[in-house]
């Protein structure tokens, strides 16, 4: 596979978010603040009809799927959206895939070889390794993301792991880590919404486990979630404060941080505005 310059492609920064939380006026002005990609979150449909408006009302901004849930997409579908968009815009889709979690899917076959078959798909419908990801967790589905992708888009996930995911892959596999922030001062209200964030994901076996490797035990994973498991997954505070939290991943070996704010709401481009102060040097671009 072609090595790709990563920072220039996506930039070091990204903003994630759920696939119909950011329209097209929101990725211009996200755009115009320096950010290079949008993660558009949850399981974006196989047609990428969301992608494509945002690509359409912005001039460099990539677009990214994180994650199109194999399960629930059609892999020759997605292909056939692929291609489509590309046409128009090249280089600026790239198609993040995963298997989810089992609770969602409980009679499914075993994630490792379904990635497989659909990557697969992907061969033979000319979709290249260079535009896809693979959310990986586990040491087994990062060797295929390692092998047959760009590389891994992990959720949930703290530095320590990104560093860990940096020395096993080697220096030219893409690592882009979602890291979650609350934009709050006051350490009792901040850990309240964290704690709400994290609930679902709490009790999802996949996460816990991913949890479990990070360092953290039961009981930091029982009752909501330990203040140090809450602290940590979900780096809070003021912008400076989280600004440092996003960098440590960077400093950790990944090329890409791609940053979801909770809760979200109808401030989301303000609270990345506020972040993009702090930000500039990571930025790929600079505002007027």
């Amino acid at each position: 596979m072609t090595q790709v310059d990563w920072s220039s492609r996506l930039g070091r920064i990204g903003v994630w978010a759920g696939v119909t939380a950011i329209d097209a006026d929101a990725a211009a002005q996200i755009e115009g603040l320096g950010y290079g990609t949008v993660w558009q979150g949850g399981s974006p449909t196989a047609d990428l009809r969301r992608a494509e408006q945002l690509l359409d009302a912005t001039e460099t901004l990539v677009v990214a799927t994180g994650i199109v849930n194999i399960w629930k997409a059609d892999a020759d579908e997605l292909a056939d959206a692929y291609h489509r968009i590309v046409d128009r815009h090249p280089g600026r889709l790239v198609l993040g895939i995963g298997s989810g979690h089992r609770e969602a899917t409980p009679h499914r076959e075993r994630p490792l070889d379904a990635v497989q078959r659909y990557l697969d798909v992907l061969d033979a419908r000319g979709v290249p390794a260079r535009d896809r990801l693979v959310s990986a967790l586990g040491p087994k589905m990062l060797a295929i993301a390692a092998e047959r992708s760009a590389g891994t888009h992990p959720y949930l996930t703290v530095p320590t792991q990104t560093a860990e995911m940096r020395a096993a892959l080697g220096p030219d596999v893409l690592i882009a880590p979602e890291q979650t922030v609350v934009l709050d001062e006051d350490d009792d209200t901040a850990r309240a919404a964290a704690r709400a964030f994290l609930h679902r994901y709490l009790q999802l076996t996949n996460y816990a486990n991913t949890m479990r490797r990070a360092g953290f035990g039961d009981h930091d994973i029982a009752d909501g979630g330990s203040d140090d498991l809450v602290d940590r997954i979900v780096v809070h505070g003021s912008a400076a404060m989280v600004a440092g939290g996003i960098r440590a991943h960077l400093d950790a070996g990944a090329d890409h941080v791609c940053v979801q704010v909770v809760p979200a709401g109808d401030e989301l481009v303000a609270a990345f505005d506020a972040l993009a102060g702090e930000l500039s040097d990571e930025l790929t671009g600079r505002r007027d």
